[in-house]
């Protein structure tokens, strides 16, 4: 009989709540307490865990003595400071969501931490585990031969409300770059198996939050823009993010291309926002083209419905805890995602932020 695995998670905001509803889907696998300090989050997680403890403090949660494992969900400037906490108090394994960091100044507390923390550290990339994806992945060299061109468009909402409306602010969310976009480069680096060595980006906020004022002052956040990288392997890859696109039938779209042929792979946004006059949400699809029988081949690859209403990233939420669930077990050994892969992805979106500033190509090696 499988270990029942009972999570401490911090933060229960949306993305917090998307994590609880999915843990609720393992069997043997239970939130058995957490910290977050509003009100009305609180209520919310406890509607869906309602057997959860709510307690006041990271303190606090960390003294709860039957922990198997943690999980960060709290404000991407929290994290940092929130690791250091549990490394000094109770260093169980840990899944941090994206992004790990968002001040290059704190480079030197993630290597300690790196190097000294006695637990495995899990950096929640969910974009790994979308199905299509996933595909995309695993198929990507066999189709195109060796990729030499990857293009990753995501065309999207404008950034939701959080509590204190602190992702509008670069200053706490790392920049747009790092806070949405750190997903796409841990995607590249996956997808090339190769590591970055220049960043070039152009960006802009263009039509987003150009109205809004928090306390008398004006959101910086970027809404759009594109990102070029090349690799030491000599491919290239492209992001193109736009996040006033909503109307768009996929919500992102990615292109692998080799000398033998083409694979793309199309993901359906949050199917809450899918407008019911229109019929049922797109299907997620993979497209293989190769050139020699030339012909594309269309495979939909749908998910469960039941992990589709669990949360917003086409049923990766669940995926992802299965896989991490199991390395809390003992049933693997390393994670999947590691804290240098997390770390990586945010040097790419500290890249990025600051070519798009300055104008110029920026080594995402120094952050590195």
């Amino acid at each position: 009989m499988a270990k029942h695995v009972r999570y401490g998670l911090i933060g229960c905001g949306m993305m917090g709540q998307e994590h609880m509803r999915n843990i609720a889907l393992l069997p043997d696998t239970s939130v058995a307490a957490f910290f977050e300090p509003d009100a009305e989050m609180a209520a919310r997680a406890l509607a869906i865990a309602p057997s959860a403890k709510s307690v006041p403090s990271l303190e606090a949660l960390l003294a709860e003595p039957d922990l198997d494992c943690l999980l960060i969900v709290s404000p991407n400037f929290r994290h940092v400071e929130q690791m250091m906490a549990i490394h000094a108090a109770r260093p169980l394994p840990l899944l941090v969501e994206k992004p790990l960091y968002t001040d290059q100044n704190d480079a030197a507390k993630l290597a300690a931490f790196r190097d000294t923390y006695p637990a495995p550290v899990w950096v929640a990339m969910e974009y790994r585990y979308m199905p299509v994806i996933a595909d995309f992945l695993s198929r990507a060299n066999s189709v195109t031969g060796g990729i030499k061109m990857l293009s990753i468009r995501e065309h999207r909402f404008p950034f939701l409300e959080k509590v204190g409306d602190w992702n509008r602010f670069n200053r706490f969310t790392g920049g747009t770059f790092v806070e949405k976009c750190c997903h796409f480069f841990d995607l590249m680096r996956q997808t090339l198996g190769a590591e970055p060595v220049r960043v070039m980006a152009s960006a802009a906020q263009s039509v987003n939050h150009l109205e809004e004022t928090y306390s008398g002052e004006s959101p910086d956040i970027l809404d759009s823009g594109y990102v070029i990288v090349d690799f030491d392997n000599g491919a290239r890859a492209l992001l193109e993010l736009c996040m006033f696109a909503e109307g768009s039938a996929y919500q992102e779209e990615l292109s692998a291309v080799g000398p033998t042929g083409k694979i793309e792979a199309f993901v359906p946004g949050p199917g809450r926002f899918w407008p019911e006059h229109l019929g049922p949400a797109p299907v997620a699809k993979l497209v293989t083209s190769p050139r020699q029988p030339q012909g594309p081949q269309v495979h939909e690859i749908p998910v469960d419905p039941m992990l589709l209403d669990a949360g917003d990233h086409n049923g990766s939420t669940f995926y992802q805890h299965q896989r991490f669930v199991a390395l809390v077990r003992g049933e693997t050994d390393t994670p999947e995602v590691s804290l240098n892969d997390g770390w990586a992805a945010v040097a790419m979106g500290l890249a990025a932020q600051e070519s798009a500033r300055t104008g110029q190509a920026v080594d995402p090696r120094r952050w590195m």
